[in-house]
C-alpha cells in the first residue's frame, strides 16, 4: 500500500492522534469516508452527489 509498512502507519496514526485528539477522530474519519464515497460516485458518472453545509449559518454569509 503506497510503500508504507506497518511501522510506518503506526507512527503516522500516532501523530494524527497527538494533533487532532481522540475526540475529533470519528469525526475525521466520517467526512473521509464520505469524500471517498463522493469520489466513487462521481468517477462511476453518478449525476447525485452529497453536499451538506457544515453550519447552517454558511448560506446566509452570501446573501
Amino acid at each position: 500500500m503506497f510503500g508504507f509498512g506497518m511501522p510506518e502507519l503506526i507512527i503516522i496514526l500516532v501523530i494524527v492522534l497527538v494533533v487532532f485528539g481522540a475526540g475529533r477522530l470519528p469525526e475525521i474519519g466520517g467526512a473521509l469516508g464520505k469524500s471517498i464515497r463522493n469520489f466513487k460516485k462521481a468517477a462511476n458518472g453518478k449525476e447525485e452527489i452529497e453536499i451538506k453545509a457544515t453550519r447552517p449559518d454558511d448560506d446566509k454569509k452570501g446573501s
